[in-house]
């Protein structure tokens, strides 16, 4: 009983202390008042940083503030005028009900809770968990801790582990699955998860072997596909990279929810403006061709560091695009230039690019259903083109 006389007691300090306030004495202040005090002192500050700013002279500067100065006090004047005129609050009331909450909310307990249910212990609650994701998990660890051959507990708690960003626990309660359940698609592909997230997105070596033992159970499985083909990439092998990309598009259905970050990183990898000349290469042009990267550009994008190439790259999609508003009868000019904006993931400029290319070559012939073909294919909206 003595447990609960303490907490009634500081159930009642504690409201007491926050009614305080409400009982401590008359309003302070006046919402209209104080509203227009604060715009006339943002009108004097606003009149500073005109005067600094040379929008208004001096002459003009003393007198709007003089004059918003005198606003301002007469403001405060009549906010003090009204606080005076307020009516002092019901004191006691106030402090009568601060008492009767907490009693009131001890009587209501008294009669509708349980005050003489005991308490229920750890061991107790983790023979009866419920739906207690937290008791659950340190039952399974528990068990496991005593057993940890069980295979089975393994298997479960792995992905709550991944899901509760325990990435390490994930990794080792994926291995031991595996070691005493043997390779299944589900255990691999959270391993290799749980990897690619301990290692930022990156598809290491260990990750790889995983990746292609799913591949051997399950040739058709398009997330390891993905990531293996994501793997060649990282590496920097962009045409191999960009074969299994289109390997992958081309076994997946048309509404596949991945496809169309597959599509971008073929169009990365195949058309890159990153390496000098891939733009004219993807698309088969002439190096000659209007836009396209000359040997001395090659030569000396070799020498620059990252920043300056991706700015001399930039510098030659904006030429061949204006080359192409001068001249807009070059449908490879178009393909590449339409390719080269989604790869610098300049979108709005794309779908421009698209718009402009419809015009000089209509949807209904073949060289408009190429470019609409692309902006599919890249992921860019075609909607209301197509006609």
């Amino acid at each position: 009983m003595v447990i609960w006389i303490v907490f009634a007691v500081i159930t009642t300090a504690i409201i007491a202390s926050l009614l305080h306030p409400l009982a401590s004495g008359r309003v302070r202040f006046n919402d209209g008042a104080a509203a227009a005090g604060r715009v006339y002192r943002d009108q004097l500050l606003e009149l500073d940083r005109e005067l600094l700013a040379n929008e208004i002279g001096c002459n003009e500067y003393e007198y709007a503030r003089a004059e918003t100065a005198r606003r301002l006090f007469k403001a405060s004047e009549q906010k003090q005028e009204e606080c005076r005129r307020l009516p002092h609050p019901h004191r006691w009331l106030r402090l009568a009900i601060a008492a009767f909450l907490p009693l009131a909310s001890i009587g209501l307990y008294g009669l509708a809770g349980s005050p003489d249910m005991p308490s229920l212990p750890l061991q107790a609650r983790l023979e009866d968990p419920g739906q207690d994701i937290a008791i659950l998990v340190a039952r399974t660890e528990r068990h496991l801790a005593s057993q940890p051959d069980d295979g089975r507990g393994w298997d479960v708690i792995a992905p709550i582990y991944l899901r509760a960003g325990r990435i390490a626990d994930a990794r080792s309660a994926y291995r031991n699955a595996l070691r005493l359940l043997g390779p299944d698609i589900h255990r691999l592909g959270g391993l290799a998860e749980a990897l690619m997230a301990e290692a930022q997105g990156s598809v290491d070596k260990e990750t790889l072997d995983v990746l292609r033992q799913i591949v051997q159970l399950e040739p058709e499985n398009p997330r390891a596909r993905f990531y293996i083909a994501l793997s060649s990439e990282q590496a920097g092998r962009r045409d191999e990279a960009r074969q299994a990309f289109e390997a992958l598009a081309k076994q997946s259905p048309p509404d596949a929810p991945w496809l169309p970050l597959v599509n971008q990183h073929i169009a990365m990898n195949g058309a890159n403006p990153a390496a000098p000349g891939a733009v004219s290469a993807a698309s088969g042009a002439d190096p000659a061709a209007p836009g396209n990267p000359t040997q001395q550009d090659v030569a000396a994008a070799e020498t620059m560091n990252a920043g300056d190439r991706q700015q001399m790259i930039r510098g030659m999609v904006e030429s061949l695009d204006a080359k192409l508003s001068e001249d807009p009868n070059n449908f490879e000019g178009w393909m590449r230039l339409v390719r080269s904006y989604a790869v610098l993931n300049d979108r709005d400029r794309a779908a421009g690019a698209l718009k402009r290319g419809l015009a000089a070559f209509p949807p209904a012939g073949e060289q408009g259903r190429q470019l609409l073909a692309l902006a599919r294919e890249l992921g860019i909206a075609t909607e209301g083109m197509a006609q």
